[in-house]
This record gives C-alpha cells, structure tokens and sequence, in this order.
C-alpha cells in the first residue's frame, strides 16, 4: 500500500458505525475485529477534525425497494438500531447521511454538501466492506472524486466478501491504505 499525499480538500466517509449494524456484524465476526474497527473510525475522525477537515458520518434506516434472489427484511428494526456508536464522539461540524441504499451518494444530499466545501478526495471505512463501504466508493469514484479506502478499518459479514473487495475491486477505483499509513499521512 502507499498513499499518495492528499488532496488538500478531503473528507472523512465513515459508513455505517451504528449500533444495529455493529451487533450485526459481531454476530457474524470476532468481536476484536469489529471493535478494532470502531476503534480505528473513532481515531480517523478525530485526527480529520483536528486538522479541520471534514467527517462525514453515514448510517442507514432502511433499504432499496427492489427485489432480489435472497428476498428481503420484512421486520421493523428496533427504534436505536440506526443510532450512530457514541464511540464516534459526533460534533456538530459533522455531516451527517442517513441514507436507505448502500451507497451513501444515492438518494442523499452527500455530494451537494462536499462540493460545498470543495472536496475532492474521500477516504472511506467502515461496515460493510463488500457492500456499504464498497458501494459508496464505487459512487465516489463515478462523481469524480479521488478515493481511498482504509482497508484495516472495514469488516464485512464474510471473509470472503471482504477479500474479493480489496484484492479485486478496491484496486480499480480507489488507493488503498492503512489506518497507520493514513493517520502519518494526515501529520504531513
């Protein structure tokens, strides 16, 4: 991996660290890994506000209405299942998306509200790496955006999902990085 420097206009993209999802997912991987992802989102948007630059927090609150071959959630979530992880610390200088597809671009005020600011580049993290993660770069790189993806701080609901993205998918619209790799980067 190597990060090229950024551009001096980049945001945060933090995709669903909420609490339905997160116990979702720790249902379905080691508790370790999914905290270490908390715990990595918790540490980029804190490094991305002390250098002023934008964080960008996404949930989700429902879902495309077409049909698939798996069929679809017919229950009611519970009310806090959207709520974002208090380990995120939101500020009030946050963006925030909720949005009802994977991707964080459709549907939603996102890409108003960063060219707003003048952003050209997203580094994107977060649950799920083969769907929300994946889907909201594949939109950023569509809308011309520069992309990173911070493939430590990403879990997906199958290793082999989340392999097939970063080996496969990731090279082709983003640069890939490290939280580490990221964090020095951000220092200058």
């Amino acid at each position: 991996m190597s990060l090229s420097p950024l551009d001096e206009k980049v945001a945060l993209v933090v995709i669903d660290l909420q609490k339905g999802i997160v116990e979702l997912a720790k249902g379905l991987n080691d508790h370790d890994f999914v905290d270490d992802v908390i715990s990595k989102g918790a540490t980029l948007a804190e490094a991305f506000r002390a250098k002023g630059l934008p964080v960008v927090l996404v949930n989700v609150a429902g879902g495309a209405p077409g049909r698939t071959a798996q069929g679809g959630s017919h229950s009611t979530p519970p009310a806090d299942w959207a709520d974002l992880l208090p380990e995120l610390k939101q500020q009030d200088s946050d963006i925030l998306i909720t949005k009802k597809n994977w991707g964080a671009f459709i549907n939603t005020d996102l890409h108003d509200k960063l060219q707003a600011q003048g952003v050209t580049q997203v580094v994107v993290m977060g649950i799920a790496t083969s769907i929300g993660v994946e889907s909201t770069a594949r939109q950023a790189y569509e809308l011309g955006y520069n992309v990173a993806l911070v493939t430590d701080a990403m879990a997906d609901v199958a290793q082999v999902t989340h392999n097939n993205s970063i080996e496969h998918v990731f090279p082709r619209l983003a640069e890939c990085t490290s939280t580490q790799e990221l964090l020095d980067t951000l220092k200058g």
